[in-house]
C-alpha cells in the first residue's frame, strides 16, 4: 500500500523540520523522512541560533518535532533508499519497505565529513576536535588551540581561528607552504609545525596534545580541522539531477534542483550552512513549494471546469 503526500521531505535536521512546518501550515500533507543520524549529534551546544544559543542540537529537534507533528505533519523513522520520479510524480521506499508518493520532494539529507585518520580525533569529534569556528570558537577563546593542515583552505581556517585565540598553531601534516602563506601565518604569531602528527594524547577523557612523527608532543587543548565535505548524492543520482564537480546539486533561488519538483535545503545542497542557515533554507524552499503546488492545483481544476463545460453547439446557417 502506497501513502500519498503532496511534499515528502527527506531528512529530519533543521533544514528539513523547518519546511514541514511551513507546509504543514499551509495545510499540506507532509511526511518527513528521517534516518536518526544528524550531522550535528556528536556537538553538545548549538551556537548563532538567535534565541536558541546554546541548546543542545537534540533539543532543538525535540521541539521541532513537536511543533511539526502539532500541525498534522507525518514522520517516519526510516531511511529512504530508493527515490524515482515519473508524470505521476515522485516515488519513494523506504529501508522498512514503506511506499510513498508525493508531489513534491525536499532532500535534506546533509552531508559527510570526512575527518583525517589519526587516532583520536573520531573519538573527541565534536568535543574537543573541532571544525567550524563559528560554532565553537567563543567557547574555546584564549586556550591554546591546534589546526590540522594539508586539507583546501586549512592556512585560511588558522588565520580565522586567530581571532579566538593568540596561542594558534598550525599543523602542516610535512606539506610545503606556499611563501605567501608563511608569511601570512608569521604576521599573525601563528606557530607552525610541520612535522605530521600521528595521534591525539588525551589526559583525563581531554585531548592534553598531538604527538608527532618523532614521539614529542606539542601541548595542546582544542584542535581544529577542515574537513572535506561529502555530499549525499544517492538520491539526486536515481533522479537524474545535475551535479557540479564536488557533488553539489545546481539549483535555482529557491533551491529547486535541475530535476522539476525537487529540492534541496541546508547542506544538502550548501556545505556552508549552519543550523540557522539551514532552517532559512528549509523554510524558502517550503514557501516556493507551496507557491507551486498552487499554480498546480489552479491549473488541475481549470482544465476539470474546462472539461465539465459543454462545447458550445453552432447555430445552422440560414439564408
Amino acid at each position: 500500500m502506497t501513502s500519498h503526500y503532496d511534499t515528502a521531505i527527506i531528512g529530519g535536521g533543521a533544514a528539513g523540520m523547518s519546511a514541514a512546518l511551513v507546509l504543514a501550515r499551509a495545510l499540506r500533507r507532509v511526511v518527513v523522512i528521517d534516518a536518526g543520524e544528524p550531522r550535528n549529534a556528536p556537538a553538545r551546544h548549538m551556537h548563532g541560533y538567535l534565541s536558541r544559543d546554546g541548546l543542545p542540537p537534540s533539543e532543538l529537534l525535540e521541539i521541532g518535532r513537536h511543533e511539526v507533528l502539532g500541525y498534522g505533519a507525518t514522520m517516519l523513522a526510516d531511511a529512504v533508499r530508493s527515490l524515482s520520479r515519473d508524470d505521476a510524480g515522485f516515488h519513494l521506499r523506504t529501508d522498512a519497505g514503506t511506499a510513498v508518493s508525493a508531489r513534491r520532494v525536499v532532500l535534506a539529507t546533509g552531508l559527510r565529513d570526512v575527518i583525517p585518520a589519526i587516532e583520536g580525533v573520531r573519538e573527541l569529534w565534536g568535543r574537543d576536535v573541532l571544525h567550524c569556528p563559528y560554532c565553537h570558537g567563543h567557547e574555546v577563546r584564549g586556550r591554546r588551540l591546534g589546526v590540522l593542515g594539508n586539507t583546501p583552505g586549512a592556512v585560511q581556517h588558522a588565520l580565522i581561528i586567530r581571532q579566538w585565540s593568540d596561542h594558534v598553531t598550525y599543523f602542516s601534516q610535512g606539506q610545503t607552504l606556499a611563501a605567501s602563506d608563511v608569511e601570512r601565518l608569521a604576521a599573525r604569531d601563528i606557530r607552525v609545525v610541520q612535522q605530521s602528527v600521528v595521534k591525539l594524547v588525551v589526559e583525563d577523557h581531554r585531548l592534553a596534545g598531538l604527538e608527532l612523527t618523532d614521539g614529542s608532543v606539542t601541548r595542546c587543548e582544542v584542535v581544529f580541522v577542515r574537513p572535506v565535505f561529502e555530499p549525499n548524492t544517492d538520491l539526486l543520482r536515481m533522479v537524474g539531477a545535475e551535479l557540479d564537480d564536488g557533488g553539489l546539486p545546481y539549483v535555482d533561488s529557491t533551491g529547486q534542483t535541475t530535476v522539476r519538483g525537487l529540492w534541496v535545503a541546508g547542506n544538502a545542497g550548501n556545505v556552508r550552512a549552519q543550523v540557522i542557515t539551514a532552517a532559512g533554507e528549509g523554510s524558502a524552499a517550503a514557501i516556493a513549494i507551496n507557491n507551486d503546488l498552487v499554480d498546480e492545483d489552479i491549473a488541475t481544476a481549470l482544465a476539470a471546469r474546462h472539461a465539465a463545460v459543454p462545447a458550445p453547439v453552432s447555430e445552422p446557417n440560414r439564408k
